[in-house]
This record gives structure tokens, C-alpha cells and sequence, in this order.
């Protein structure tokens, strides 16, 4: 069982810039999809960006072009740089790691507050 801790998360100004990490127990090589979701209060938990063991990236509408995810296989991290941020952005962030449609693992979470 793969444990993850984020870090990376804080308050920042709208059109600021934040870069949250992922830190994983053990190996993420074989691990098919890492990613990021969030929940902001008082809404359910949502995509934010997945990359798969092959570095194929996916991205929820509301962020692509803004953030980025990237995998570490050799440090065992996954990334999130965050930038032009926006009040809705703020939110809890949780780091992911799936093996299959019904076994995920999840962070405790870092929140992110983005201030207009």
C-alpha cells in the first residue's frame, strides 16, 4: 500500500503562482495513473490533472493551459505547478495514486487558497 504526502500548499494571490508535491512511500513506476484532484467547500471532489505511466497527461477544462502535471518515477513524486490562479482555485488538493478503476490510494490533502 503506496502512502502519499502532499506539500506545497498555501495562501497566494489571484494570477499568483503555487507548486504543489506528492511524495510517495514506495515506487510509482508501475503505478498506471497519478494525479491531482481538488474540493473546495461545499462541492464534491473533482479532476484536476492525471499522468499515466506512459506520461500521457489529462487536464480538467477549467485548468488546462494554467497548471501542469509532471511524474517523477525516479524520486517517486508527482507535481502540480499551478500558475495565473484564480479564486476558484481554492480549494483542498489531494495526490492520487490509482491501480484500477476501484483501488486508489489518497493523501490527507493541502489546501490552497487563492485571494482576489
Amino acid at each position: 500500500q503506496v502512502q502519499l504526502a502532499e506539500s506545497g500548499g498555501g495562501l497566494v494571490q489571484a494570477g499568483g503562482s503555487l507548486r504543489l508535491s506528492c511524495t510517495a512511500s514506495g515506487s510509482i513506476f508501475s503505478i498506471p495513473t497519478m494525479g491531482w484532484y481538488r474540493q473546495a467547500p461545499g462541492k464534491q471532489r473533482e479532476m484536476v490533472a492525471t499522468v499515466t505511466s506512459g506520461a500521457v497527461t489529462s487536464y480538467a477544462d477549467s485548468v488546462k493551459g494554467r497548471f501542469t502535471i509532471s511524474r517523477d518515477n525516479v524520486k517517486n513524486t508527482v507535481s502540480l505547478q499551478m500558475s495565473s490562479l484564480k479564486p476558484e482555485d481554492t480549494a483542498v488538493y489531494y495526490c492520487t495514486a490509482r491501480y484500477t478503476a476501484d483501488m486508489a490510494y489518497w493523501g490527507k490533502g493541502t489546501l490552497v487558497t487563492v485571494s482576489s
